[in-house]
Parts: C-alpha cells; structure tokens; sequence
C-alpha cells in the first residue's frame, strides 16, 4: 500500500469516509479486516480533527501518529488479529508504542468521531463547545491524564461553529446529516470487531 499523505486535499471527506467505511464495514463479515486496507480508511479520518482546530490538535497528533505505526505494523501483519496475536505472544499488549496499543488508540480516534457526529446530530446549537466536550468526555478523558484532558477542554473555545464546520467539509446541514448517519451505521461494527479481539484474548478495555 502507498505511504498515506494527510495533505491530500479531499473535496467532501464526509462522503469518502462514509463510503470507504461502508465497504470496510461489508468487510468486515469475513471476520479478518486487512490491516493495510484498515490503515487506507482510518487514514481519510484525520481531517476531521484538523477542521476542528486547535482543540483536537492533540487527538489528531496522536491519532497520525498511531496511524503510522499501524501502516508500519501491515508490512509484516496481514490482518487485525495478527497484530493482537504477535504483541500477545511477546507480552506487549499495553507496551508504548506497542501495535496493540497503536490499534487501541486509533479504534478510540474512530469512535470518537462516531460521537462527535451523534452529538451533531442530536442539537441544532450553532456552538459546537458542548458537543465537542461531551463526545471528548464520553470516550477518550478516562484515558487521558489531567494535563491532556485539561488542554483539550480549554482549547474547546476556539472550536468552529457549526456553519463553518459545515464550510470546511462542503457540505450543507442536511448533506452531512445522510453522511454521518451512514458513518456512524459503518463504524459500529467495526469499533465492536475491534474490541471484541481485544476481549477474546482476555485483555481489557480500561486502558
């Protein structure tokens, strides 16, 4: 697979995540996601956390940079579980930088988009502090230390509103409102795949 470049310019990203985690999504009922073609779709996330600003600059570092060791760890892993098998085998699950936990951190990137956008969906507010803060505190503060969690609260004053979010995707309310639904539809499963391989290994979530 070729390097991904997050500087690719994407002119409705909304519909190419939607689209591509669809097929992911069909992908996955054979149980075996391939890893490179996981790291291809994951990728196209990023620039959600970019429209955001500074506020998810943090989670859009961290979530590139996982991302990266993922593409790295498809050289040798052909699947999804062969990543938890290896570090398994090697007793590095929670290691840092480990691809378990590169795996990990990616999954929470994803379903913290997931929650973004069924919080869009659930308000009309133009301010986008409150959704942002509570998909924020749903899934990534338990695992965040204090300092991150308190920057990334802080930084929630400088998010878009609502309109200019809408401007920076291309898309108009109702354009984004189909599009998310049908992300949030592809990505469940995933993120439960996903889990469930950590599960099936006996290895936890609160991590």
């Amino acid at each position: 697979m070729p390097e991904m470049d997050e500087r690719v310019v994407i002119q409705q990203p909304l519909s190419a995540i939607a689209e591509t985690f669809e097929e992911l999504s069909k992908r996955n009922n054979a149980n075996e996601i391939r890893l490179d073609t996981f790291c291809q779709a994951a990728s196209l996330v990023s620039v959600l956390f970019r429209s955001l600003g500074l506020a998810f600059k943090f989670a859009e570092l961290e979530y590139v940079a996982k991302l990266h060791g993922l593409l790295e760890a498809s050289k040798t892993c052909s699947t999804l579980p062969d990543i938890l098998n290896l570090d398994v085998a090697s007793d590095t699950v929670k290691t840092s930088g480990s691809f378990s936990r590169n795996l990990r951190r990616v999954r929470q990137g994803l379903d913290l988009v997931r929650a973004i956008f069924e919080q869009l969906l659930s308000t009309d507010d133009s301010s986008l502090k409150e959704v942002a803060s509570t998909a924020y505190g749903q899934v990534c503060a338990p695992y965040h230390t204090w300092a991150v969690r308190t920057a990334v609260y802080a930084g929630m004053y400088t998010l878009p509103t609502r309109d200019q979010l809408l401007m920076k995707l291309n898309e108009t309310e109702q354009s984004a409102d189909k599009k998310m639904r049908r992300y949030i539809a592809a990505s469940l499963p995933i993120i439960e795949y996903i889990d469930k391989l950590y599960l099936a290994r006996n290895i936890t979530l609160d991590w």
